[in-house]
């Protein structure tokens, strides 16, 4: 099992280009299955969870070209089943985007339970209340959802709460639909705006993204087209904040400021100063960060997926912060790995109470999701000493060449093998 070996106390500089956005991708390489023609996807970030979609969309019988590490093609021209392999379904969350898919272009879709960070229940109830409203008939059975449908037909769908993964799966079912969906108290991430575009590219008739009401009137058909995926809110979200816990001066390029705005915000409270560009985004800190009380709310309020990386900085911080975590129910699994660095942070339910410290201090820790990790991350830069993080697959799935990246910008940062740290020899 690899393993991260950070050397913290690095002032950061320089400048990082921010990769696509994970989120729209892994819901976009399962969307170019509603046409019958090529789609060529660019700006594809290269992580894992991409790699296992790309095998996913494959063992079902699309033909997946990879032009270079961040463009690829896929045919689905040959895509005969209805069913999605089970044994890699179950590594990622966003594996559940093939229901969609698949009721949309066969009529019938056959797909376990997904899986990826566990941080809470995450119920599909809201995806497959939409569609039934749509027109399906919904069973679980064993851990396989089937649904089906003789015909989907447009509808008026109200979510319940407020739902990324209900609000994209609704969508993607509804493209081909005869008449008219209106799909009320929709989800406005950055990312559902990217996969209707991405649809409209190919044909669809989809209006309101990015608001809670999202029109999508049915096509018959769908065609290729050549689509580059927006960057990615949560690594730059993430870079800018390792930039200030390391008081470094950071240059964060090939991003979107505006869906930045929660999170420069929050920076800006903190003391941080921060330089906003057309498509890049300056960090500076010199001295110690101010508190800062946060709440996690869905878009356009501060993201859920910036949490641990927001609490590690925190953790430094002059005086106590609290940080509320309004989206999951149990987040906050990875404080007792801060504790064991010297942060001090209590939780009580959702709600985490950092009473800030002069600094933390290197320590063995695990990674126990992918944003987790980030924070773990973040805080071995600024420790003082040594950290070891395990269980770095999590990091992977959602942070491309991040090793690299962070060394371009000086910090001390490789991967291990368990065999090379026997051997004391590294492997990156």
């Amino acid at each position: 099992m690899d393993k991260l070996v950070i050397s913290g106390g690095k002032k950061l500089k320089g400048r990082v280009s921010i990769s696509g956005a994970k989120n729209a991708a892994v819901a976009i390489l399962p969307a170019a299955a509603l046409c019958d023609e090529v789609c060529r996807i660019e700006n594809i970030p290269n992580i894992s969870d991409i790699n296992l979609m790309c095998r996913i969309l494959s063992d079902m019988g699309a033909n997946v070209k990879m032009i270079n590490n961040n463009t690829i093609e896929i045919d689905p021209t040959h895509m005969i089943s209805n069913s999605a392999p089970h044994d890699l379904m179950k590594n990622m969350r966003a594996s559940s985007y093939l229901l969609g898919v698949l009721l949309g272009k066969f009529g019938e879709a056959n797909v376990c339970l997904p899986g990826g960070c566990d941080f809470g229940v995450r119920p599909i109830d809201q995806h497959l209340k939409g569609f039934s409203a749509l027109g399906a008939e919904c069973n679980l059975n064993g851990g396989i959802i089937n649904v089906r449908a003789d015909k989907l037909v447009g509808a008026h769908i109200y979510l319940d709460v407020v739902s990324v993964g209900a609000t994209m799966n609704i969508m993607l079912a509804a493209v081909r639909a005869e008449g008219l969906t209106v799909l009320e108290n929709a989800a406005k991430e950055p990312h559902i705006v990217d996969l209707a575009n991405f649809l409209n590219c190919m044909g669809a008739d989809i209006s309101g993204a990015g608001t809670d009401v999202i029109k999508i009137r049915g096509v018959k058909r769908l065609k290729g087209t050549t689509y580059s995926i927006i960057p990615d809110q949560i690594e730059a979200g993430t870079y800018m904040a390792i930039a200030a816990a390391t008081k470094g001066d950071v240059i964060i390029e090939n991003v979107i400021p505006k869906h930045l705005e929660s999170i420069t915000a929050k920076l800006e409270e903190m003391g941080i100063d921060l330089t906003i560009d057309d498509d890049a985004i300056r960090v500076s800190c010199s001295g110690r960060i101010k508190k800062c009380n946060i709440k996690t709310m869905p878009h356009p309020g501060f993201p859920t997926d910036m949490q641990p990386q927001i609490t590690a900085l925190l953790s430094t911080a002059d005086g106590t912060s609290m940080v509320n975590e309004a989206v999951w129910d149990n987040r906050f699994r990875y404080i007792d790995e801060l504790r064991r660095m010297g942060a001090n942070i209590s939780v009580d339910g959702r709600v985490a109470v950092i009473e800030g410290v002069d600094k933390l201090i290197g320590a063995p820790v695990k990674a126990v999701d992918l944003r987790a990790g980030a924070a773990l991350v973040l805080a071995g830069l600024c420790a003082e000493g040594t950290t070891t993080i395990e269980s770095i697959h999590h990091i992977e799935r959602g942070y491309e060449n991040i090793i690299e990246k962070l060394q371009n910008i000086g910090a001390d940062i490789k991967k291990i093998s368990c065999e090379d740290d026997k051997s004391g020899e590294s492997v990156g």
